[in-house]
């Protein structure tokens, strides 16, 4: 059995294979509202027959979002649109998940290709918030430091995303943790230099992250997975490391979450990031096999080939891609097809299967 299209069950939801879109910003919504090319962009990759999507980092509070174009999902009114898109999503048997996300101190800045750094409140800007008041580069918004009830508003602000969350039809949560976003730059000795009970010490540094979990599992349903986005290392000498990584993710298991979606980086700028193919696979492995629990690969992962090796060499459980799907919606009928698997295609396009294994170059 080709390992890239068996089923994976996690609690009550069965992804039909192992294949992930993995959340990737559009920086396209208005005052956080999907819209059309939401639907577009992820109903084309259900009927590409992805098993699990992911969408985009979706800001559990205005402030939290990355820019001002990000997906929000603060307000009761943005559940009927992404209710739609779920809808949809469903029918093409696949998993509508959503990525919860602050951006704390990494917030109100340009999409790409508007500009860089930071968004004046002149333009849609607004103040940011941190563990500190240490901005993340010299082009970044100034943050002022969370005190206790900003941490608790942070914490309620995930519980009531969650509860959205449900109310829009998401089968699967991933709360972002990584890419030196809010929880990452909690978790990072380099970005967190508190002296209260959410700083110094590991079991400090990771607070605000297993409180945000509780408060999660607490109005997400117990058949429901929950998922956590880790950046495994910062790349640089006294940051987060890989260590901790599967410290954490011990703990985690512990709390109700199901699966660690194993990334890197993001929380140092110009971090010496040794970027290649698979890349982040064995950050995956390790966490795997040390902290016992599902993980999820991600990082350049391009080929049906190199998919399958990671699964088939017990490194993940999940594949994650991200430009591969910008570039091929349809990833995982044509993977099929590599790999020498019959899988059902969308009645609407049978006529256009090919009905002999090819390569990819023959398409």
């Amino acid at each position: 059995m080709v390992k890239l299209f068996e089923p994976l069950t996690l609690r009550g939801v069965t992804l039909k294979n192992r294949i992930v879109v993995s959340p990737m910003c559009q920086y396209s919504a208005e005052d956080g509202f999907a819209n059309d090319w939401h639907l577009v962009h992820l109903g084309s990759r259900a009927v590409g027959g992805a098993g699990l999507i992911i969408q985009e980092a979706t800001a559990v509070s205005p402030e939290g979002r990355i820019s001002p174009e990000d997906l929000g999902i603060w307000k009761d009114e943005h559940v009927p649109m992404l209710r739609r898109i779920n809808d949809f999503i469903i029918a093409q048997g696949s998993v509508p998940g959503v990525q919860l996300a602050h951006a704390g101190r990494k917030a109100s800045t340009y999409r790409p290709w508007s500009g860089a750094g930071a968004v004046p409140e002149s333009e849609g800007g607004w103040p940011v918030v941190g563990p500190g008041a240490e901005a993340f580069s010299s082009d970044y918004p100034q943050p002022t430091a969370l005190d206790a009830a900003g941490v608790q508003q942070v914490i309620a602000d995930f519980r009531t995303a969650a509860q959205r969350s449900l109310a829009a039809g998401f089968q699967v949560i991933e709360l972002h943790a990584a890419h030196g976003y809010l929880l990452h730059q909690f978790l990072s000795p380099l970005s967190n230099q508190r002296s209260d009970a959410y700083g110094g010490s590991f079991e400090n540094r990771v607070r605000l992250l297993l409180e945000v979990v509780a408060a999660t599992r607490e109005v997400w349903p117990e058949e429901l997975p929950l998922i956590v986005r880790l950046s495994a290392t910062d790349w640089t000498e006294g940051g987060w490391n890989a260590d901790e990584s599967v410290q954490l993710a011990a703990l985690l298991k512990t709390r109700g979450v199901d699966l660690i979606d194993c990334s890197t980086g993001g929380n140092v700028p110009k971090a010496p990031i040794p970027v290649g193919p698979g890349y982040q696979v064995q950050f995956a492995e390790r966490i795997r096999q040390e902290a016992e629990i599902l993980t999820g690969a991600v990082g350049l992962i391009t080929t049906p080939a190199e998919a399958e090796a990671i699964l088939a060499n017990g490194q993940a459980d999940l594949v994650l891609l991200a430009r591969e799907f910008l570039r091929e919606p349809y990833f995982p009928l044509f993977a099929a097809q590599d790999l020498g698997v019959e899988i059902e295609w969308p009645a609407q396009y049978d006529r256009a299967k090919p009905r002999v294994a090819s390569s990819a170059g023959s398409r």
